[in-house]
């Protein structure tokens, strides 16, 4: 019988994913926090030794991954501003291509939607 993944499970794949595309883009791992609603979930740095901040955000589509909270981003932002950091953004929207009323199934195939990477201005307003 197929089991479901649950959030956790959800938003550990899609970690995995963001994980994937920073190591391919040269950044170096210095922390990693895969607990649900932690931030950030990666704590990286570049070949300049310039911090990153990231945060992903895992959806079940429909819902649009690339959706953030605008209010409290400004604060993570002055966090992140505070420790010399920029901030990355990773939303990844994932779910069961036999129908989006179907829960992603542990070992099944499931449909993905990530545009990459993008980058949040840490300028405050």
């Amino acid at each position: 019988m197929s089991k479901a993944l649950t959030k956790q499970e959800l938003h550990n794949l899609a970690m995995n994913h963001v994980g994937k595309d920073l190591e391919k883009r040269g950044f170096e791992f210095v922390a990693i926090n895969s607990k649900l609603k932690k931030h950030p979930q990666f704590v990286c740095i570049d070949k300049n030794s310039q911090y990153f901040f990231v945060i992903v955000k895992a959806v079940v589509l429909p819902e649009n991954p690339n959706n953030y909270d605008v209010v409290w981003m400004e604060t993570f932002k002055k966090h992140a501003s505070d420790k010399d950091a920029k901030v990355l953004y990773a939303g990844v929207g994932l779910g069961n291509p036999n129908g989006e009323d179907l829960p992603v199934y542990l070992n099944e195939d499931y449909l993905i939607e990530y545009n990459g990477i993008q980058v949040i201005e840490t300028n405050l307003n």
